[in-house]
């Protein structure tokens, strides 16, 4: 291991203390998409604590930060998730993420006067359906990175990420109130359209690419049972394995919200709730680096169809690695059976594994970004 590597595990392991309270603060104050004012706060004060120089409210969203440190010529971008599921909590575990982003940023900054390097930490507010990297894309973040990394919590630790591209949907119905006993014939009945559309939904799916998903639920149904609905609502989430899938079952399976306003005469509006998530474009060069480093620290990937599952979640980072180069290992959380978006992998999010995972992501990442940054400008490891 060269000194910078040793230096880099270090400063984690002197860090693990403030890393685990940040990620168990995170954990007991869950905060959902484009709420998480605290989270962002809280990760902003242990960056500026160590030496970064912070932004918050960056490009202009009241809960992104950005943050860097050094002064290189190579940049490598660290990338915090913060938020939350609504009901679950920290279910997908970005508690651990963003505990794991400033360990690694620490580290690097660590070196980073003796390496030519500038380390620069994305906080990302809204990667549950909000498309926060998307909108920071927009306005200028992330350009020009020589290396964007970051590291998901999962049942298992799986180097490679494969997430579907996927788009989010806010489905609204308008129909008119009546008596649904003395004047039923004068109403028109909103939830009878999302009835429609869902029964066309789950007919559609036998005609659909094998691997496609889509899925929803409905988030208001009326008010009375005896008061025929004039407002229905619901979000609904289409993914395929590209943009290019995804735009044309998504076009499929919006004729079946049209059916449900044809037959019931309600009125439909479809808002998109973010821009897609795309497919991941996976640095090769690099994430081999991090497998390397990974089995180092006893975590080699899991492979065939345990690899095949949480990997192929939908994530707004894989937008980001459309423009610069970026991986998006997972890895293991002791969750005993249960996976992302249940209570039990919430309840897996802290503790002594927990605490691991943030370690050995923190370790692995940061060596990775040493790695790959020495060895771009000799072996020629460049973006795909």
């Amino acid at each position: 291991m060269s000194s910078a590597g040793r230096r880099v595990a270090d400063v984690v392991d002197a860090a693990m203390p403030s890393l685990v309270a940040l990620a168990r603060t995170l954990h007991a104050h869950p905060e959902t998409a484009w709420e998480e004012h605290r989270a962002a706060a809280w990760v902003a004060e242990a960056l500026s604590g160590s030496g970064f120089t912070v932004t918050a409210h960056a490009y202009d969203l009241p809960t992104a930060l950005f943050a860097t440190a050094g002064s290189g010529s190579r940049r490598v971008g660290v990338v915090a998730e913060y938020d939350a599921l609504p009901g679950l909590g920290h279910a997908c575990g970005h508690n651990l993420i963003a505990a794991t982003a400033v360990g690694t940023a620490r580290a690097l900054a660590a070196v980073a006067d003796d390496l030519d390097l500038t380390v620069e930490v994305y906080g990302t507010p809204a990667e549950e359906g909000g498309g926060g990297k998307i909108e920071m894309l927009e306005r200028g973040a992330f350009t020009g990175l020589d290396l964007a990394l970051m590291a998901h919590p999962a049942p298992a630790d799986v180097a490679r990420a494969e997430p579907f591209a996927v788009a989010h949907s806010h489905v609204e119905y308008r129909g008119r109130s009546a008596h649904a006993g003395a004047y039923p014939d004068q109403g028109v009945n909103a939830n009878d359209a999302f009835v429609v559309a869902q029964v066309a939904i789950g007919l559609l799916r036998q005609q659909l690419p094998a691997g496609t998903r889509v899925h929803g639920i409905m988030t208001n149904g009326g008010q009375a049972p005896n008061a025929i609905p004039d407002r229905t609502e619901g979000r609904w989430y289409v993914r395929a394995g590209s943009l290019a899938e995804l735009a044309g079952v998504e076009e499929r399976v919006n004729r079946c919200f049209e059916a449900g306003a044809l037959a019931s005469g309600a009125s439909l509006t479809i808002t998109p709730e973010s821009r897609p998530y795309s497919e991941f474009r996976t640095d090769e060069a690099a994430l081999a680096v991090y497998e390397r480093h990974a089995t180092a620290l006893g975590r080699p990937s899991v492979t065939g169809a345990g690899a095949a599952r949480m990997n192929r979640a939908s994530t707004d980072f894989a937008n980001v690695s459309q423009v610069v180069p970026a991986i998006h290992p997972y890895v293991r959380v002791d969750s005993h059976g249960s996976a992302n978006h249940e209570p039990g992998f919430a309840a897996a999010c802290v503790g002594s594994s927990a605490d691991a995972a943030v370690h050995d992501a923190a370790t692995a990442l940061a060596w990775t970004a040493l790695d790959v940054v020495a060895e771009r400008g000799v072996s020629g490891v460049t973006h795909p």
